[in-house]
């Protein structure tokens, strides 16, 4: 018996020792074969009639080899080199069906990579192309116009042709259809790693004068110079779309790359503003302002009353039951905090703010949590606790049914009085309990409701007489007036200004519209008493 254990353990340690061997072979064949520059390995794949090669390459190699798809040679006669975009004409919108290149998100997809520890780009879809496919005359065209061999030459290496080296070497041209501003931001990686700094585009790549700089990232995100040099040799997948297949004519292969690049770019739906919110992990506005949507009694779900946010939509109808947005909550939490946490904010418009720390996080999330813990104790919103639903409280009174008018129910009233706040609270140093009894006894007297009559200080403010909605392009000058009633407004000439920009507000064909409901003159239009 215990013979032929030993008989078994020697057998199973040769197959063992055979299989360690094979392995170490094949590792050995491989690298010497991967290790050209010329080839990569790949797997090959299908879906339907199109056929692919699925690999990785680093940073570098996709910024030095990969162009842009207004690059392909089908498009050189109408290709503006300055902006890597096709010049579009009667001649060139049915070849070429794609948006043009953005260049101003450059710096920022720049910088993500360079600043971020957990940055992940998807993998890019790129064609590539031979350098006979574009000659008429090449033999590879062969009766009738079809191509004899495929514009990728892939050399399997399993017996069922699944796996092997994709030449990719200079004969052959690779350009991005799917993945164009992922290039953009690799291509703007490597150019700040070499030269230190990446200029700022406008959309159509005219500079703008400024740039970013490697030496300011290293100051304000702590990083080495060495970890951005690593950068280059990371690697991304990449997936390789012959740009002619066997069998096929130049008008076919040309027809199929460009329905693979529409198709890819109508499945690929942009995230609405609120979905975004939802997922940002680096912005500390947007982490506290979902934390307080789930756990906040104003906001979150009970059993026996309906949803009171809108997960994905930016705005809500006057018959959403909904109480608010997502997206309107995170507009609140930047306009409220960013008084008192103002590094959390990008310094410059484009670039990636960093996630702050876990201790700030909480900071911000208790004084988030002490806003709505008063705003919610208001007598508007105590109605919903009464069973006054929301549609009620945001309706006009000439709409059917008619409504209270209430700016405490549209987003846009919301962020107002919360940047408001905010800058009382954390800049003039207001004490939460002194504000709650102003707000109140605003709020009790119907101050937030009827903003559609001319009685309301939000007459032509956040409501439009002339069209009969609510005016989202007053909300600067309702944050003002939330601070004036509140007596954060004390200058003179600050009130001077604030009188003049409302009596401008509620003007009408050079007659301003009074408080009492008739037309006046501009100059007499006053602001109502300080709470």
């Amino acid at each position: 018996m215990n013979k032929a254990r030993k008989l078994s353990g020697s057998l199973e340690s040769q197959i063992r020792k055979k299989e360690e061997e094979e392995r170490e072979a094949i590792a050995f064949l491989l690298a010497k074969q991967i290790k050209k520059k010329e080839q990569i390995l790949v797997q090959k794949m299908r879906m339907g009639n199109t056929e692919s090669f699925i690999g990785a390459v680093t940073l570098e190699w996709l910024a030095t080899r990969v162009g842009f798809a207004a690059q392909l040679p089908l498009f050189q006669d109408k290709f503006n080199p300055q902006t890597n975009n096709v010049v579009r004409d009667a001649k060139t919108v049915e070849a070429l069906q794609q948006r043009p290149l953005d260049w101003s998100r450059q710096t920022a997809l720049t910088q993500y990579l360079a600043v971020r520890k957990s940055h992940k780009f998807p993998a890019v879809l790129v064609v590539i192309d031979a350098h006979w496919v574009n000659n008429y005359y090449a033999i590879k065209w062969g009766n009738k116009g079809r191509a004899t061999e495929s514009s990728a030459v892939f050399l399997p290496l399993d017996e069922d042709g699944n796996l092997g080296l994709l030449n990719v070497s200079e004969e052959y041209g690779i350009f991005a259809l799917d993945g164009q501003h992922r290039l953009m931001g690799i291509q703007g990686l490597m150019q700040l790693i070499d030269t230190g700094r990446l200029p700022k585009y406008k959309r159509d790549k005219s500079c703008t004068g400024k740039y970013i700089c490697i030496e300011d990232l290293m100051g304000d995100y702590d990083i080495k110079q060495v970890e951005l040099e690593k950068l280059a040799q990371e690697k991304i997948g990449i997936e390789f779309i012959p740009s002619v297949l066997v069998g096929e004519t130049y008008e076919e292969a040309k027809r199929r790359v460009r329905s693979i690049f529409v198709h890819v770019n109508l499945m690929a739906v942009p995230l609405t503003k609120g979905q975004l919110a939802l997922l940002n992990e680096d912005n500390g506005f947007s982490i506290i302002a979902r934390k307080v949507a789930v756990s906040h009694a104003l906001f979150r779900e009970m059993s026996g009353r309906k949803p009171r946010v809108n997960w994905d939509s930016a705005t809500v109808s006057a018959k959403s039951t909904v109480l608010t947005t997502l997206q309107a909550i995170q507009d609140m939490s930047e306009n409220y905090l960013y008084y008192k946490f103002p590094h959390w904010k990008a310094t410059d418009k484009g670039l990636i703010p960093m996630r702050p720390e876990d201790e700030e996080l909480e900071e911000g999330l208790k004084e988030f949590n002490k806003l709505f813990d008063y705003l919610g104790n208001l007598p508007s919103y105590q109605r919903l606790e009464n069973g006054v639903e929301t549609p009620k409280m945001r309706r006009f009174s000439h709409e059917k049914p008619p409504g209270k008018g209430n700016i405490l129910f549209r987003p846009v009233g919301q962020v107002a009085i919360a940047q408001a706040l905010g800058f009382l609270v954390f800049r003039k140093g207001f004490f939460w309990e002194d504000i709650f009894d102003k707000l109140y006894e605003y709020d009790a007297a119907g101050g937030f409701s009827s903003m559609e009559l001319p009685k309301s200080v939000w007459y032509g403010v956040f409501y439009d007489p002339n069209k009969k909605r609510v005016l989202v392009s007053g909300k600067d000058l309702a944050v003002k007036l939330i601070i004036y009633l509140l007596g954060g407004i004390v200058d003179k000439v600050e009130r001077v200004y604030l009188q003049k920009d409302l009596a401008t507000a509620r003007t009408i064909e050079n007659k301003a519209m009074g408080f009492h409901g008739k037309y006046i003159d501009p100059k007499n239009v006053g602001l109502p008493d300080v709470i």
